[in-house]
């Protein structure tokens, strides 16, 4: 017996160690499981390591931010108008949740039967559960922090403020997916009560966004500026910053900010034990005026800038001629001159950047899922690809031209068209650009040429010494579209064009020596940061003074730092900044604002929770998808706008209800006072 003992000890031991080992937060095992096993739960607080590790075990429970695709467990980017898959199955034969937000396959009975979540229809969507374990867990630390004897006072407060963080970062993804929550605060929930116990009602909307941002002000206080190298993934001050940052700008947005957008959406919803208003219906310019200030005090902090790398013999000349913008020939960061734009964004996503040392990444984790889903379900199948993970024409059309026009200016003089092919190769920031290439694609800001593959565009695949440098055809028939020889169906861009952006130069999936770089994903970033500061500033219309984590801010609208925020983003694309005639209407920087999240935040979770907030959530899902003409074999046919015509382009579905994801109504029948999200039944 007692050898036994000392065996179960020596092993937590060493999982203990093997934890402090690692790198990040989310990369931590998950011992809770053999704490519940093989100990009494209460010898979790009997020593500092023990307690260390059940905590992290708590982080690991959270899902994969990277995964926004396969089995993913937030809609993605399927769920919006920037992404689309050939992948038509819905329920249990579809793998790609989001496009089941896209078909209005979506309902609180989507989550199976207790105990076969995994092999249920949408078992990875439905985290509120999940989320309430991770929150009692959080709970119990917090309650018996005084406990362990071995545990420092400096170790103690560390412990509180990731404790904090990862509980608010639960009640975080409870509130962007699924609305108001149960808030338990400091309550450990007991395991054996009877069933009036349980049942409580939800926080309004309101409650729930000021209690998450508290939760992040009091973690904030405790958690450290800096982290080291090898401690990468692991929260920060900033990062809570940043999250009270996002989720304030949330809280203003017209969803949830009174006015007609959340009447229409959310006038009728009340809170059946009381009869209060879930989302407050008096619209209050003021919380316009704590967005800005939570950004800018991530700003003020001095940590964070745009990533960038300086210019050098490969690196195109900016275009000549703008006069939109006086500062554009300036240096980096006054003006776009002196980077290497194209480098300086798709290193962020590629790997070749490091995450751990990136100015850019206020929170981030490695993955491997870039690489073995969003990398591979995007590269050509003649390259070991599966050529699926599409964007549309409306995400292609977004990309403005090279010299900061639209292509419906710049159709004017004939730098955009969609008629012809280009005639000479180019060769810029080492990405080639062949020859013959369709007019449409020609002359277009960097951030495309990063982040899109369209036919005949080259994929490099440096790695593999027998299919480097290929030219992927999409064309009927042709190797990698519809009917060709590697493309088995679905296994073909339906729309025309895939997602580039996660893909280094050197990445292959087949062919001699094909192998992939590392990479992680960002969570928020810094150019979020400042595209949210200006949205913010650009709503206001008189001038307000808030309070924020015992600091005063007083903000205004101030076109000067609109302009210095939001010019920082484009001018890192190599872009003109916004014009005086532009920044002198409200209603056009807006417009200018979204233009930009589409394109600076592709494919980065972003898309789905932003349409909402604006209230344009039906405007942009009722418009067609569309893309190049995948029956095309010559360059002529396919070179045509087309509405593909399968079962999931055409039977689209727009539904106000699918703000939010549904709670399950198993869940809903053991809490008889739970009020469902409004439009489920």
């Amino acid at each position: 017996m007692k050898t036994s003992i000392i065996k179960r000890i020596a092993r937590a031991a060493i999982i203990v160690q093997a934890c402090v080992m690692v790198t990040s937060c989310k990369d931590y095992l998950n011992i809770d499981n053999y704490f519940d096993d093989e100990f009494n739960i209460d010898s979790v607080f009997t020593n500092a390591r023990y307690m260390e590790a059940y905590m992290w075990g708590a982080a690991a429970m959270f899902p994969d931010e990277s995964n926004t695709i396969r089995y993913g467990y937030t809609p993605g980017p399927m769920a919006t108008d920037e992404a689309f898959n050939g992948l038509t199955g819905a329920g249990s034969s579809n793998v790609y949740y989001g496009m089941d937000f896209a078909t209005g396959n979506i309902s609180p009975d989507f989550y199976g039967a207790k105990g076969s979540k995994e092999n249920a229809p949408y078992g990875n969507l439905d985290q509120w559960g999940n989320y309430y374990k991770i929150i009692r867990k959080c709970n119990s630390i917090l309650k018996n922090l005084d406990k362990p004897k071995d545990l420092t006072s400096t170790d103690r407060l560390r412990l509180e403020a990731y404790t904090r963080f990862i509980r608010a970062y639960a009640y975080y993804n409870i509130l962007v997916d699924y609305g108001p929550a149960i808030l338990l605060g400091d309550e450990v929930v007991g395991t054996n009560e009877t069933l009036e116990y349980y049942d409580r009602p939800r926080a309004t909307y309101d409650e729930t966004m000021d209690y998450t941002c508290e939760e992040f002000e009091k973690a904030a206080k405790l958690l450290p500026r800096e982290i080291g190298l090898l401690e990468f993934g692991r929260p920060t001050k900033g990062a809570a910053f940043a999250l009270i940052a996002r989720l304030r700008l949330i809280h203003a947005s017209p969803l949830f900010n009174g006015g007609p957008v959340a009447t229409s959406y959310f006038g009728n919803w009340k809170r059946s034990t009381d009869g209060v208003n879930y989302v407050s219906q008096q619209y209050d310019e003021k919380r316009w005026a704590v967005a800005a200030a939570a950004a800018k005090r991530v700003m003020d902090q001095g940590m964070y800038r745009l990533y960038t790398v300086p210019a050098n013999d490969g690196t195109p000349n900016l275009p000549g001629g703008v006069s939109s913008d006086p500062n554009f020939y300036n240096i980096y960061p006054a003006g776009a001159n002196g980077i290497d734009a194209f480098r300086s964004y798709s290193d962020m996503f590629s790997g070749e950047a490091v995450p751990s040392v990136n100015p850019e990444v206020i929170w981030g984790r490695n993955t491997k899922y870039l690489v073995d889903f969003i990398s591979k379900g995007s590269m050509p199948p003649s390259l070991g690809g599966w050529g699926r993970f599409c964007v549309t024409q409306k995400v292609v059309d977004a990309y403005l031209m090279d010299d900061g026009r639209t292509k419906e200016e710049a159709a004017s003089d004939g730098y955009y068209s969609e008629q012809g092919f280009t005639s000479q190769p180019k060769n810029f920031s080492g990405y080639p650009l062949n020859s013959g290439v369709y007019n449409m694609y020609a002359n277009r800001e960097m951030r495309f040429y990063a982040s899109i593959g369209f036919n005949e565009a080259v994929w490099q695949a440096l790695s593999s010494t027998t299919l480097s440098n290929y030219t992927a055809k999409y064309y009927y028939q042709s190797p990698d579209g519809r009917g060709g020889v590697s493309a088995t169906s679905p296994n073909y861009p339906i729309t025309g064009y895939v997602i580039k952006k996660f893909n280094h130069a050197y990445d292959a999936f087949s062919g001699s020596g094909a192998r992939h770089v590392s990479k992680s994903y960002p969570i928020i970033r810094y150019a979020e940061i400042l595209l949210s500061y200006a949205e913010a500033l650009n709503n206001l219309t008189g001038s307000h003074m808030v309070e924020l984590g015992g600091e005063q801010y007083t903000v205004s609208r101030s076109t000067d730092e609109i302009k210095k925020a939001f010019n920082q983003v484009r001018y890192r694309a190599g872009l003109p900044g916004l014009s005086s005639s532009q920044l002198s209407s409200a209603a056009t920087v807006q417009k200018q604002v979204e233009r930009e999240r589409m394109v600076e935040f592709l494919w980065e979770n972003r898309r789905f929770y932003d349409v909402r907030r604006w209230g344009m959530y039906e405007e942009t899902e009722r418009e067609p998808i569309r893309g190049m003409n995948p029956d095309g074999v010559t360059k002529e046919a396919y070179y045509q706008r087309t509405i593909p015509g399968t079962s999931s382009f055409l039977t689209r579905t727009v539904d106000r209800k699918l703000i939010w994801m549904p709670i399950s109504r198993a869940e809903k029948r053991r809490l008889p006072s739970l009020d469902q999200n409004p439009g489920y039944n």
